[in-house]
């Protein structure tokens, strides 16, 4: 396959009209707040240049496998809800727990993430996806909304919680609801062509990559190199 060509732009844009979105997630842009940015390598730990795939998920077509049935069974005991996202200090407090996670480059808050001063509404729509146990917050998603797509931002769960597979939960959650609204399309980040912390992504099916050339394939058992 032809080399892609190498991306590496940023931008801001603090208000995003109906449709906007879509169009960018459709050309492999993630934002955090009214940071645009998109970029098809990056350095691995080991210096090793690794090559970026966006991801998305064709809502139409997709089924949970086996391993995501045991985590919908697993979690049969929380509640779980939609609502307007809000960064507040039960999140953030949830978040600094979550980041226990991390040996490197630990984030400072969840507002690293999720900067906006208004999240639900700037740039786009975007909601919580809630799961309590007895009350308690135990995870929670943060899921942009436009006309066509919806984009996963950010997730962080309790480590103390950590064999429900609270991440996998949420973004199968996201798939639920962004299918009763009638969306083509979700988009869950990115990956890399090569093995790496990211390959969980992968496991949702199908699942197509963007090869920075303006397309969308679908992402095989073993997604060939584009580089």
């Amino acid at each position: 396959m032809e080399a892609p060509p190498v991306i590496d732009e940023i931008g801001t844009l603090d208000h995003a009209p109906p449709g906007l979105m879509d169009r960018l997630w459709g050309n492999g842009w993630r934002h955090f707040g009214n940071c645009f940015f998109r970029y098809s390598r990056m350095e691995a730990a080991d210096g090793e240049i690794q090559t970026i795939q966006p991801l998305r998920i064709p809502l139409a077509d997709f089924s949970p496998g086996k391993s995501q049935r045991r985590i919908l069974n697993r979690n049969r005991d929380v509640a779980i809800s939609i609502v307007s996202a809000v960064v507040d200090d039960e999140r953030e407090a949830l978040f600094l727990k979550h980041r226990e996670r991390f040996t490197t480059n630990v984030p400072e808050s969840l507002r690293n993430f999720i900067p906006s001063r208004i999240p639900d509404r700037l740039p786009c729509t975007c909601l919580n996806v809630e799961v309590r146990l007895n009350g308690s917050l135990i995870a929670v998603s943060y899921l942009d909304v436009d006309v066509e797509s919806v984009s996963s931002v950010y997730a962080v769960f309790d480590p103390a919680e950590q064999r429900r597979g609270l991440g996998t939960l949420t973004l199968l959650e996201e798939i639920r609801w962004a299918r009763t609204q009638g969306k083509r399309w979700l988009y869950p980040g990115y990956a890399t062509a090569e093995p790496s912390v990211y390959d969980y992504k992968k496991t949702f099916r199908p699942m197509e990559y963007f090869d920075w050339q303006g397309n969308w394939r679908l992402l095989e058992s073993r997604p060939p190199p584009i580089i």
